[in-house]
């Protein structure tokens, strides 16, 4: 199972990577730059893609156990479920702004262009 799960997950990567190369080097041609400024825009494209998605990954398993933590938590103690409540809302807003940080930096990679 975790076999084909890897394979899986391995051609996803490929086919992602291959795919978002030829989109990148077809926008890269049609503003009219070629050469390494194409092999460029194509890497910012890739680069903010993969960021975002494992900007987005990370804080999702982390949301996910904090969230699992505080159910627990609160089926053990009923009376505490303020408390855990509020910790655990605080938790999720700090670990939500990982989320936003890589938003920004993809953001920045695609419309500000920094090596270009």
């Amino acid at each position: 199972m975790k076999k084909k799960l890897f394979g899986g997950l391995i051609a996803l990567a490929v086919l992602f990577a291959g795919s978002s190369m030829a989109f990148a080097e077809e926008a890269a041609k049609a503003a009219g730059k070629g050469g390494h400024e194409g092999i460029v825009l194509a890497a910012l494209f890739i680069a903010a893609g993969l960021g975002m998605g494992l900007g987005a990954f990370g804080p999702g398993i982390g949301q996910g156990n904090a969230v699992r933590g505080a159910v627990e938590g609160i089926a053990r103690n009923p009376g505490a479920s303020g408390k855990i409540l509020t910790t655990m809302l605080v938790g999720l807003a700090m670990i939500e702004s990982l989320a936003i940080y890589a938003l920004v930096i993809a953001l920045i990679l695609l419309f500000a262009n920094p090596f270009m």
